[in-house]
């Protein structure tokens, strides 16, 4: 069975860390699945600092530092470095299919990490899926039951 790699916004990993109600199990279960090592999850290193005070959502606050540490750190997380390739890339995004500005660097880590699943919840991002990108990069909330993939 070959790993499945998938990309999470930070939407993903707030919705897990602060319990949203109808985000937490959908999280939940990919992330079993990553723990058992059958998915890598890929993000940005954005991600790291974004999650902390993601706009429309209550802040994490500085009692919860060494669990959102030590949950970084977990193998089954990849954080991609932005490189000025991935930011002018996503300025891109930005112009040319009006994603907003975080957003489009989600977008643009995910197709620069060769990525074609980006998982959010997120519905102007959701509404770009199979838009963008060469294949196409599909964009939905995180489920187990995945579509078939461009290339797959």
């Amino acid at each position: 069975m070959t790993l499945e790699r998938r990309y999470w916004d930070s939407d993903c990993f707030l919705g897990w860390l602060k319990s949203e109600e109808g985000k937490v199990e959908l999280c939940r279960q990919v992330l079993n699945r990553a723990a058992a090592g059958d998915i890598q999850i890929i993000t940005s290193t954005l991600t790291i600092a974004e999650v902390l005070d993601l706009r429309g959502h209550e802040k994490i606050g500085k009692n919860r530092r060494q669990q959102v540490i030590d949950f970084f750190k977990k193998s089954y997380i990849t954080p991609v470095t932005i490189t000025r390739r991935i930011a002018e890339n996503s300025r891109e995004l930005v112009w040319d299919h009006g994603i907003k500005p975080k957003d489009a660097l989600h977008v643009a880590t995910a197709i620069h990490a060769q990525i074609t699943l980006l998982n959010t919840f997120d519905s102007g991002l959701i509404s770009k899926s199979k838009l963008i990108g060469n294949p196409p990069l599909v964009i939905e909330k995180p489920r187990l039951d995945q579509p078939e993939l461009p290339g797959t």
